[in-house]
């Protein structure tokens, strides 16, 4: 009896566990970073996040004459993705969205990529 009890413990911690990975998954999978035509992009200053629970991301972005005059990182919630915050000098320095992601940071570099893309868009990403 108390293997059981035991045995069914260790089965709803790991549950516990598993279900908020595999949706943390589900959701990082689900992005398709995404470049946007700054030609189609009024002057002006935009917001955007994305969060998908574990990691989550805020930028202001500046649009004058079709380019991205200034990006800052708003807020960036992370685990050991900390060095995914150089894409967002990546993304101003190059004018696109779809810049390579840091190594060791894809998940954080993804939902960075994709909070640019919500600003520009008006999208919106949100578990």
């Amino acid at each position: 009896m108390v293997a059981i009890c035991a045995a069914l413990v260790v089965l709803v911690f790991a549950a516990a566990y598993a279900y908020p990975f595999y949706t943390y998954m589900r959701d990082v999978a689900r992005i398709r970073v995404q470049n946007v035509d700054l030609n189609q992009v009024e002057d002006g200053e935009y917001r955007g996040e994305c969060d998908i629970g574990i990691l989550a991301a805020a930028v202001r972005v500046v649009v004058r004459a079709n380019r991205i005059v200034d990006l800052e990182l708003l807020e960036h919630r992370h685990e050991r993705g900390a060095a995914a915050e150089a894409v967002a000098d990546s993304i101003f320095l190059e004018g696109r969205i779809d810049v390579d992601a840091v190594t060791g940071a894809t998940n954080s570099s993804k939902v960075i990529q994709e909070a640019m893309y919500n600003a520009l868009t008006g999208r919106h990403t949100y578990r």
